[in-house]
């Protein structure tokens, strides 16, 4: 499975961005697919998860009502909607899959390679 991560930038506090997470190769049917985060000198975070078959979804607390994980299954594709944006949301962002059921985040298999997402005050 390989995992192309996009939409990343520069914005504004207060902006938006959509990440996008484009899988391709061996037939597409994960667990789940999450996103994560890295900020400089801080450990990778889960930030959103979706369920692939049934879409259920579940949010870090210091995201939820600003960032919106949903899937495109015919595309292949997972998208983060990012709105209200603050400073302390500049990460690098990953978007990563697992086979394992209930996973914990320490479960997920195969990661993109990643986009910078750097939110100004």
């Amino acid at each position: 499975v390989q995992l192309q991560a996009s939409g990343g930038g520069l914005v504004q506090t207060g902006g938006s961005l959509r990440l996008s997470c484009a899988a391709s190769g061996r037939t597409f049917r994960p667990y789940a697919v999450g996103w994560f985060r890295q900020a400089p000198g801080k450990e990778r975070e889960f930030v959103a998860g979706i369920g692939w078959s049934g879409g259920s979804t579940s949010y870090a607390d210091s995201v939820k009502g600003r960032l919106t994980i949903s899937r495109d299954n015919g595309k292949n594709t997972v998208y983060l909607q990012m709105n209200s944006l603050k400073p302390e949301d500049t990460a690098v962002y990953y978007c990563a899959v697992t086979y394992t059921a209930r996973p914990t985040k320490d479960d997920y298999d195969y990661w993109g390679q990643g986009t910078q997402v750097t939110v100004s005050s």
